[in-house]
């Protein structure tokens, strides 16, 4: 099993609209972004599980945990030319972009926020915390991913 965390604008797709989904499932859809496009279509596998972090808010942070329920697959979002994520160059015999299904598991008991992240010594090699980092999906190590929700309680 692999540790993850994605990122997204709660206005945009926030942790309760996943919880509000049917089965509390959702497509991850919309990353444009060959680094993070290669980690969803040959990395991310079914049952890893994966920190959801809402960004571009006053307090970006950790808010709650998903697990992957699909592994990664054409993007079709990127073949509909009336959505936001439309992608000409992308087609059926040649996807440029991939998604994979996340089902929402909990919230945590607080926001963990990326200031309080960036204090913790422990957490320096995340790529979160290195300044100009805007990747949306960041790989957690396992020891990482247990400091993290060792922070919850505190």
């Amino acid at each position: 099993m692999q540790y993850w965390l994605m990122k997204s604008e709660p206005d945009v797709f926030g942790i309760d609209h996943l919880k509000q989904m049917p089965d509390r499932t959702d497509h991850w859809d919309g990353v444009r972004n060959y680094q993070a496009r290669n980690m969803m279509r040959d990395q991310m596998k079914v049952g890893d599980q994966v920190f959801f972090y809402h960004s571009n808010i006053k307090e970006p942070g950790i808010v709650g945990i998903m697990e992957v329920v699909r592994d990664g697959y054409p993007d079709h979002t990127a073949l509909d030319p009336e959505s936001r994520y439309f992608d000409p160059k992308s087609s059926r015999e040649n996807p440029r972009w991939y998604m994979v299904d996340v089902r929402y598991k909990r919230h945590l008991q607080r926001n963990i926020t990326l200031t309080e992240l960036k204090q913790h010594l422990a957490l320096q090699e995340m790529p979160l915390v290195h300044r100009g980092n805007r990747l949306s999906i960041t790989p957690v190590t396992a020891e990482q991913w247990k400091y993290i929700l060792d922070l919850e309680s505190t």
